[in-house]
């Protein structure tokens, strides 16, 4: 049975793709080399064998119509996915590298033209595909642009397919990378393939400040980590009075504050105006031994 891995590119791009050979299976990070429409690329192994199949469950890479037509794909299997050609050699990987040290020169060559076109797009990032069969160019813009003139324009300039790609802030902050407000590497970048719906309702039920500057990545949209500990929040408060709520504790009636999740403590104000802040356990104590308020006749 062939192994399936999941390949790396440039960008955090990342497919599957088949190996045939079983007795001398693949390595984590190790080169190769693979087929993809209309040409070969290079990337390294990311996931192999039953992880790569677990986290390809779903993907569309091994549907008929977007597995590539060469020679170097299994013809026998109605959904196969692309294939392994070889692992990469030593002087396949020297060209890599050169490549991508040529790639910001192409980059500053596309953001000439397009300004000569006055095109409103800004051009994040350039990949060449490892053939040189194909340059992919990554830009973000805010409405259509239409580029065809500019696509011709650069196939005859780099004597390669031009391959326009739009993408969203979040998805360019992903390829180009960065260092976040923990101090680590961007999740996007790293390994957050798919990011999730995020709005201010997560920092809302957080409690955090909804300053932008101080919820915002790099992208200059909402944190992504927001709906990590969300689902912490929304049950650990079901534990706690609603603020804003009249309890009856051993000092009378007191208006619930604020609300500590993590400290696991309550700030509570009297009708006279004293306030204090007592431990969840003890007001829930007190709740149980306070007297209940006789109705008014």
């Amino acid at each position: 049975m062939p192994q399936t891995v999941e390949i790396r590119f440039k960008g955090n791009r990342r497919d599957f793709f088949e190996w045939e050979h079983e007795d001398d299976p693949l390595k984590l990070n190790e080169p190769v080399v693979v087929a993809v429409d209309r040409g070969l690329d290079l990337g390294r192994v990311n996931t192999t064998g039953a992880a790569a199949l677990a986290k390809c469950g779903g993907c569309t890479s091994c549907s008929p119509e977007d597995a590539p037509s060469d020679a170097a794909s299994a013809p026998d299997t109605p959904s196969a996915r692309p294939s392994v050609v070889r692992r990469a050699s030593v002087a396949e990987i020297a060209q890599h590298e050169e490549l991508r040290r040529g790639e910001e020169d192409a980059r500053r060559a596309v953001i000439e033209r397009v300004n000569a076109h006055g095109l409103p797009m800004r051009v994040s990032d350039t990949e060449w595909q490892w053939d040189r069969n194909r340059l992919t160019v990554y830009f973000t813009a805010e409405r259509r642009v239409d580029f065809r003139s500019l696509v011709r324009e650069l196939a005859t300039a780099f004597r390669a397919r031009i391959d326009l790609r739009q993408i969203g802030v979040r998805e360019e902050a992903a390829r180009l990378g960065g260092v976040g407000r923990c101090g680590r590497e961007l999740c996007c970048s790293t390994w957050l393939t798919e990011p999730g719906p995020v709005n201010l309702a997560l920092a809302k039920d957080q409690r955090l400040s909804l300053n932008p500057a101080q919820i915002s990545g790099g992208c200059g949209r909402l944190l992504c980590c927001l709906k990590y500990e969300h689902e912490f929040y929304v049950t650990s408060r079901k534990r706690f009075p609603k603020e804003g709520k009249i309890v009856q504790t051993l000092l009378g009636a007191e208006k619930v504050i604020a609300v500590d999740i993590l400290r696991e403590r309550v700030s509570l104000r009297t009708e006279g105006g004293a306030s204090r802040v007592i431990a969840l356990l003890e007001l829930r104590d007190e709740m149980a031994k306070a007297p209940t308020s006789e109705p008014s006749a």
